[in-house]
């Protein structure tokens, strides 16, 4: 079985293809260029450096969200096309999921989290457990004060990676009680093999579709959205007055 995986999610742009349990290939980057600059051109090189002819895939796992709006929707649509052109199954990995299948079988709690601004992070709470990823809590949007008591609650030793990391360090380090660690930079961002690794597991329980059905999840609107939303209040506040 072999899968292609795809990860725009985020500020990282990723591209890997696993074969059974072999990592055939991972280009990664984590800097600040546009992934419509970057993804397909990424993918080229890996099917250039490993003489990978697309169509011997089996299919497409894409970091299905949450995260950037911009970066799911590059993602989204390189995944669908890729999808409709090679008549290929995709399948779709939470974002946070595949971060914390970067930690395969550490013990404790795993808790991804990515900056969602206004002080809310993207996160999810796993563990694994007889070597398969567990979702104590699933993916959610939350203030950041939120999700460090839910996770005092658990009592049980952490370990954060994601984005968001750099951005909370230090109200993690003042606020919770509970013992805890920061994963290390080879595995502490967004990568690909992950998301093609997890799209194995998934593939093989069914959770797959097709590149028509596909869509990001983005867990909640966006600010443009967020706002044309506010002006429509206002005007029917205006209205009614």
């Amino acid at each position: 079985m072999k899968i292609l995986g795809l990860d725009s999610s985020g500020i990282v742009a990723s591209v890997a293809v696993v074969e059974d349990e072999i990592l055939t290939a991972e280009y990664t980057v984590n800097y600040k260029k546009t992934h419509s600059q970057t993804l397909l051109p990424m993918l080229d090189e890996v099917a250039k450096m490993t003489e990978l002819d697309l169509d011997t895939v089996d299919a497409i796992a894409v970091a299905g969200g949450p995260g950037s709006f911009t970066g799911l929707r590059i993602g989204s649509a390189t995944a669908k096309g890729l999808g409709l052109a090679l008549k290929k199954p995709l399948i779709s990995v939470p974002t946070v999921e595949a971060l914390a299948y970067n930690l395969y079988d550490t013990q404790g709690l795993i808790c991804p989290i990515m900056d969602a601004r206004r002080n809310q992070v993207y996160t999810g709470i796993y563990r694994f457990k007889d070597h398969r990823l567990q979702t104590v809590e699933d993916q959610m949007a939350v203030p950041i004060e939120e999700l460090l008591a839910k996770l005092e609650q658990y009592g049980e030793r952490v370990t954060f990676l994601g984005d968001g990391v750099p951005v909370f360090r230090k109200l993690i380090q003042e606020k919770l009680q509970a013992a805890f660690s920061f994963a290390p930079a080879h595995v502490n961002r967004q990568r690909a093999a992950a998301v093609a690794s997890l799209g194995l597991v998934y593939y093989e329980e069914g959770k797959y579709g097709t590149a028509e059905e596909h869509v990001p999840d983005y867990l909640r609107v966006s600010q443009a959205e967020r706002e044309r939303a506010e002006r429509e209040k206002a005007k029917d506040q205006e209205a009614a007055q």
